[in-house]
């Protein structure tokens, strides 16, 4: 990390951020731009690294990367730690543990995925082989409500397909994030992966480099529009997965005793803080009483606190600049003499903690509704006609999960395929397997990760013809 002005794009920048435990507010240390000179230097590295690990036999990349994920496993209690301490997520429940067991799955899989070449054409004249190929460098712009594991699902496959990457953290998990780059770091040739690090201008100096062919990004739609932009100077393709504002449908009749933890997890995972979180329920106003009700003695019984203690499985708000964006809706839907159903305990401590809030007497075109929360925040909205609920949860800019909850599948289904989203879940929300694509509809991004079609995104097609 270099403390050094940005000179090639701007001349007066704050070169340090700090990092912060947002439990406690404690100072985990300094965060510091890396320079553009340095940032030059690791792409030119990354560009001769690539070149002979894109000339290593597939199957060599293959064992690699496995034993990359030997690495996560035996140091997963070691980063799940220092998750914890600076993101805020809970080493308990869905929390570290579980965001470090996701980072080993999500290199397992890539790394057992074969996509070989394919016969697309053959005829008597003539044969088409469709192969895929590696782009070069890859630069991955992390977010920080899954630090670790959105850094492997844009670490992985890039690597495995025979790129090379260099990661930016958010600056606001960096240390958590250089901490699994030494482990990975380990295991890889030198230079295959490398870190860039600091505020927003880093950013936007790698992802305009001329000499980057890819970039991965995870994070807001008014950040994806401005990597959209830097594309333009260097024609890199995109993979943008740019946040959600998740609908739920409950259909009439349903007997939420049977699905309220898969609701709750799904509504308030990470404090809310997951771009396929369910962040809009909507509910027929027959069951809206039985919902708040079931859903709020169910939430009164969720421990919060530091995550640090293993009892908790509730933690803070990441980030100062996403509790006061939270606090203002909160505000907001006070102002418009929205009804608050439940508010949850919270700890009398410093840090970032906002209550599980269920707010109800709001409807589309209340902020709340329309905006994503990126907390623990769920308004619940209620309908008249299942023509109604669809209606309103298309009704948004986002598309990149939604839900329908359901006893009658077949039911569940048809009002599924009228979902304006990459994903559509059944009486599940936000549940992602590393072997199914997953992406955005809308301005939730375009593009997609996981599985075969994720390897496809990080390779250029490559046809060879022959005439016979």
């Amino acid at each position: 990390m270099e403390n050094t002005s940005f000179a090639k794009e701007t001349t007066t920048v704050n070169t340090e951020f700090l990092s912060l435990n947002p439990s406690t507010l404690e100072v985990i240390g300094k965060v510091e731009n890396t320079s553009a000179d340095e940032i030059d230097r690791k792409i030119k590295n990354a560009k001769i690294a690539q070149k002979q690990w894109s000339a290593r036999p597939d199957s060599e990349r293959k064992e690699i990367l496995l034993k990359v994920a030997e690495a996560l496993q035996q140091n997963s209690k070691h980063l799940a730690e220092w998750i914890t301490r600076e993101q805020g997520k809970p080493l308990s429940g869905p929390g570290s543990n579980f965001e470090m067991q996701a980072c080993v799955g999500w290199t397992q899989v890539p790394a057992s995925l074969d996509l070989p070449e394919e016969v697309v054409f053959e005829d008597d004249t003539r044969k088409d082989i469709l192969y895929r190929k590696p782009i070069g460098v890859v630069a991955a712009i992390a977010p920080w409500n899954w630090p670790l594991m959105i850094a492997i699902w844009q670490i992985i496959p890039s690597l495995r397909m025979g790129n090379t990457v260099i990661l930016k953290p958010s600056e606001y998990t960096t240390f958590s994030t250089l901490e699994m780059i030494k482990v990975i770091n380990r295991v890889l040739p030198e230079n295959v992966l490398q870190v860039v690090t600091g505020r927003g201008e880093v950013g936007s100096y790698l992802t305009a480099h001329p000499e980057i062919g890819k970039v991965m990004f995870t994070g807001s739609i008014a950040t994806g529009k401005k990597v959209i932009e830097a594309s333009a100077k260097n024609m890199a393709r995109l993979t943008l997965e740019c946040g959600g504002n998740d609908a739920g449908i409950i259909l009439p009749g349903l007997d939420l005793s049977k699905h309220i933890e898969n609701l709750f997890w799904g509504a308030f995972l990470n404090m809310g803080q997951t771009c396929a979180c369910l962040k809009r329920l909507y509910v027929h106003e027959n069951d809206y009483e039985n919902v708040v009700k079931t859903l709020s003695d169910y939430s009164a019984n969720i421990p919060m606190g530091n995550g640090a203690d293993e009892n908790n499985v509730l933690g803070p708000i990441q980030n100062k600049m996403q509790f006061d964006k939270i606090q203002d809706l909160l505000n907001d839907a006070e102002n418009n003499n929205a009804d608050f159903l439940f508010k949850g305990q919270k700890p009398d401590q410093e840090g970032y903690f906002i209550s599980i809030t269920l707010i109800g007497n709001v409807d589309n075109g209340s902020r709340v509704v329309d905006e994503e929360q990126f907390g623990p925040v769920l308004p619940i909205i209620k309908y008249k006609t299942l023509e109604e609920a669809v209606e309103k949860a298309n009704d948004s800019e986002n598309g990149l999960g939604a839900s329908v909850w359901g006893d009658d599948l077949e039911e569940a289904q048809k009002i599924a395929a009228q979902l304006e989203a990459g994903t559509v879940w059944i009486n599940q929300h936000g549940a992602i397997n590393p072997f199914v694509p997953f992406g955005g509809a809308k301005k939730s991004g375009y593009g997609v990760e996981f599985g075969v079609e994720g390897l496809k995104a990080v390779t250029i097609p490559k046809v060879i013809s022959i005439k016979k």
